[in-house]
């Protein structure tokens, strides 16, 4: 049977079109991209809340949800004239016009671009300098269970209520919990990503052994990272009732705090929330409510005197540095002083290649491992480099059945032209005489000779 190349719906008012409608986004599930209009149409109210009169980066999964994204920052030139647009300043100093959503049409014709979730600013259109929305994303490390992820989230909501903000939560759509917060449109974004930064560390201190404000992925351990930086300006987060890209098209389900103590993030999917939606409606109706927007003053107050403590914490590595930040290299890295005996003259040490100064002395560092990692791949593809850790795994069995889940560090990683991913693996629970060697990397993609 002959599938249809395109249809036109009606949807507020306007014509859409929705191409290849029949193609199959999900292939273990089923569902087809108009499946995914239809979906959005029938919680669009509660979309719009999340997403709505913000601009967004377009996540275009041309190829469906088992297919390669790519963002798109900037609207299509052709496009309708009633979809609106704002447009970014950027910290290079370019421009983007990018879309802004305030009605179902607007909703279903970029889905019809590809994009399965929805990624919007915390910056209304009318005012992009200063958020009104602060996130918590609590980002579990691999294996640590749902039931400490809500505890996490039960911590975070304490934190909140010291400091007279309501957090409104809702599941990630993957492993984790977001909850966001709608404050005053009165803070940059630098002053938000440390009031953030001031409830991760908080929420440490009461709960460290399940939460962590650690960046670095060696230094967490079993338990769930509060992601402060997703507050940066230019960051990004999947909103209220956006489908994401799993097998099963999970959903980013917000709900009531009485939810969090029992749900499971499993029942919400593209197939079963319409009709939650239509018998609960939205868990997060009340969310711009004036009552409900808090100040930051109490927490920035706090995370002045944490900094005085301990200091800034990094931000994502395509930044510029911030006043006070530690240097940006895994703790496994850093550089220890070097310890130059009394009475010894320091020219007299042997010059590393390439480390001499414009003197010729030797630098006054070197750099000494504190965690006995091993790289086992780079490659631009996840799955690609989570490949080469399986064939690693075949040569180690017996290493690979000694490991945690919080051994395995896969990381995503961001140059200025180019996107790929590293997998490493800590050593520091295996017996020194049991360590495998640093091999030859499996597979070995060059980011440098990639752009």
């Amino acid at each position: 049977m002959a599938t249809a190349k395109k249809i036109t719906l009606e949807i507020a008012g306007r014509a859409v079109t929705i191409s290849n409608p029949d193609k199959v986004y999900f292939p273990s599930a089923g569902h087809t991209k108009l499946d995914l209009v239809r979906y959005y149409l029938a919680v669009a109210d509660g979309a719009l809340r999340g997403a709505g009169g913000r601009p967004m980066a377009l996540k275009r999964y041309v190829h469906g949800a088992a297919g390669e994204f790519f963002f798109q920052k900037r609207a299509p030139e052709n496009r309708p004239d009633w979809i609106r647009t704002a447009e970014l300043r950027f910290p290079s100093g370019r421009t983007a016009d990018e879309i802004v959503l305030d009605d179902a049409a607007q909703l279903a014709w970029i889905v019809n671009l590809g994009c399965i979730d929805l990624n919007p600013h915390p910056v209304r259109a009318d005012d992009l300098d200063h958020p009104d929305e602060l996130r918590i994303d609590l980002d579990p490390a691999p294996g640590v269970a749902w039931e400490t992820i809500r505890e996490v989230a039960l911590v975070a909501r304490a934190v909140l209520a010291d400091h007279g903000m309501v957090g409104w939560p809702k599941t990630s759509g993957s492993r984790g919990i977001h909850i966001n917060v709608r404050i005053h449109r009165r803070w940059s974004f630098p002053e938000v990503r440390h009031a953030a930064l001031a409830i991760a560390r908080e929420v440490e201190r009461r709960a460290p052994a399940i939460a962590t404000a650690k960046w670095w992925k060696e230094e967490r351990g079993a338990r769930v990272f509060l992601d402060y930086n997703q507050n940066a300006k230019d960051r990004t987060v999947a909103s209220a009732y956006s489908v994401r890209p799993t097998a099963d098209a999970r959903v980013s389900m917000p709900l009531g705090w009485d939810d969090v103590a029992d749900c499971d993030p499993a029942a919400f999917t593209l197939g079963t929330v319409p009709a939650i939606f239509a018998a609960r409606g939205d868990a997060h109706s009340a969310i711009d409510e004036p009552q409900h927007h808090g100040s930051l003053e109490s927490l920035l107050a706090l995370d002045r005197e944490q900094r005085a403590a301990q200091g800034e914490a990094p931000l994502p590595p395509h930044y510029a540095k911030a006043e006070g930040e530690p240097a940006r290299v895994q703790p496994s890295r850093r550089r220890t002083p070097r310890v130059i005996p009394e009475g010894v003259d320091p020219n007299s040490f042997p010059l590393r290649p390439g480390r001499a100064s414009a003197d010729g002395r030797v630098p006054a560092g070197r750099r000494t491992p504190k965690k006995p990692l091993v790289v086992i791949g780079r490659a631009q593809d996840k799955q690609e480099a989570l490949a080469g850790l399986t064939r690693w795994k075949e040569r180690w069995p017996a290493i690979a059945a000694k490991l945690a889940p919080e051994d395995i560090l896969v990381d995503a990683m961001r140059g200025r032209s180019t996107a790929w991913w590293r997998v490493r693996v800590n050593l520091e629970h295996i017996p020194e005489g049991e360590r495998p060697p640093q091999e030859a990397l499996d597979p070995d993609f060059n980011p440098e000779t990639a752009r």
